[in-house]
């Protein structure tokens, strides 16, 4: 690379230790992140810093192992402090160099290269401070400098501003979704097809047909006699529903409610059943991706198989966010089990279970969950009893599948603009390294 200096032209190695400081104040530890530059730590190899090496404004450091994936940092103007002693620290030469320039050379595509191309090693490379001092840095007058770092200044306000509104763009889209899940459990996305559909079966003779059922089956012995829900007060109704919906415990909905098994699963193709975990079911969408087996025993497949239409519940997690999260299971046929953290809930025909997992979604139903969760060594839990009595919107069979296809149209708008304003932040990311380039550039050429 031609119209270049070397860096040891250009900068200093520093070798104050905490032992010889001369300051009168106490030295606390910092450490170097490829994200957060210098930044406090509670990673030390000793309680005695004496050996640890000192950190002024306007003095870099880095982790000779880590710098090659942008883990350097500039310690700011209100800093001293010491780092580790395999650090290296070194100072940009003043009048000659500035520091904030010289961090954004580093950071940029062309410093790294740099940087990998002159870390020694096999095993693990590392960039001593003799080779950093073999760097080209471009020929670039101090009078030039400023201008960059005017110019970085400047971009960095806009780019703040830019990466602001982006933040800003989820936040709404997160509560247009709230509010599009809100609107169709209370009926509200779908009046117009009711105006139009009011000949369809009201909710309360589903509710009869599916009690119905039940009995048969329990009479049977196919289904365990089931416990007394609560019954829903006029002061317990979260919002008033449309003519033909009732109000019901999911207790009253589904036929079985089953915890999944505890058996150990592993990344062992050659046992005879797939199981779906937090992981396959936490977006919201079923995932058989990254699946993990088990061996399952005739009774022990009977037990935790699933069928089309189930829906998966989140039952137990360290995020509260999470608990209570489900997806339905469309598979057609399918060997799966699913972990002992989720609980499965089997509907009979009359119900569309993909109107249920929504519903779950919903802000109402959300607070029902949150509410109550019992956390133990830092896992929240919900338990089946919990899950039976909560309180849904019930629409009738034909309304729940609009109400569905309706909140997946929407849905599908929200995706894109969802993809739109990751494009923004990506392209907000780049754009910071266009300009580092540009700033570069004029005087280099290779």
């Amino acid at each position: 690379m031609s119209g270049t200096i070397r860096l040891e032209n250009l900068i200093e190695k520093s070798h104050i230790k905490c032992r010889d400081f001369n300051g009168d104040q106490e030295l606390e530890a910092f450490g170097v992140s490829n994200t957060n530059g210098i930044a406090r730590t509670t990673h030390r190899k000793s309680d005695d810093l004496g050996e640890y090496l000192v950190i002024e404004p306007g003095s870099f450091a880095y982790n000779p192992y880590r710098v090659n994936v942008g883990s350097i940092g500039l310690t700011p103007a209100n800093v001293i402090g010491v780092v580790s002693p395999a650090y290296v620290v070194f100072r940009a030469k003043k009048q000659e160099l500035l520091p904030e320039v010289l961090l954004d050379f580093l950071k940029s595509s062309e410093g790294l290269r740099q940087i990998n191309k002159l870390a020694r090693g096999t095993v693990r490379k590392a960039l001593r401070y003799e080779d950093l001092c073999e760097i080209e840095f471009p020929a670039i007058s101090y009078e030039r400098q400023l201008e960059i770092l005017e110019y970085k200044q400047g971009f960095n306000k806009q780019h703040g501003s830019l990466l602001s509104e982006i933040a800003h763009q989820k936040v709404l889209l997160t509560k247009l979704k709230q509010v599009i899940l809100q609107e169709a459990i209370q009926g509200k996305l779908t009046a117009v097809w009711r105006a139009s559909h009011s000949n369809v079966e009201p909710a309360s003779q589903l509710l009869d047909r599916i009690q119905s059922e039940k009995n048969c089956l329990i009479t049977a012995k196919k289904l365990r006699s089931e416990k007394l829900l609560p019954k829903i007060s006029i002061t317990g109704i979260p919002f008033k529903i449309p003519k033909g919906w009732e109000w019901c415990r999911l207790g009253r909905l589904y036929q079985s409610l089953q915890y999944g098994t505890s058996l150990k699963c592993s990344y062992d193709s050659s046992k005879n059943t797939a199981i779906l975990r937090i992981p396959n079911v936490s977006t919201g969408k079923l995932s058989t991706d990254d699946l993990k087996f088990t061996n399952l025993t005739k009774s022990e497949k009977e037990k935790y198989s699933l069928k089309k239409h189930d829906v998966l519940m989140i039952r137990s997690n360290g995020s509260a966010s999470l608990v209570g999260s489900a997806v339905h299971f469309d598979e057609e046929a399918g060997n799966y089990g699913y972990a002992g953290y989720l609980m499965r809930l089997r509907f009979p025909t009359e119900i569309y279970s993909p109107f249920v997992v929504l519903t779950l979604a919903s802000r109402t139903l959300r607070d029902q969950i949150e509410g109550p969760l019992r956390t133990t060594v830092g896992i929240n839990n919900v338990n089946s009893t919990e899950v039976s009595n909560l309180k849904i919107p019930l629409p009738p069979f034909a309304e729940q599948v609009a109400i569905v296809e309706r909140v997946e149209e929407l849905m599908t708008t929200c995706h894109a603009l969802e993809t739109a304003i990751e494009h923004s932040r990506t392209h907000a990311a780049h754009l910071l390294q266009a300009v580092l380039k540009e700033a570069f550039a004029p005087a280099a050429t290779t």
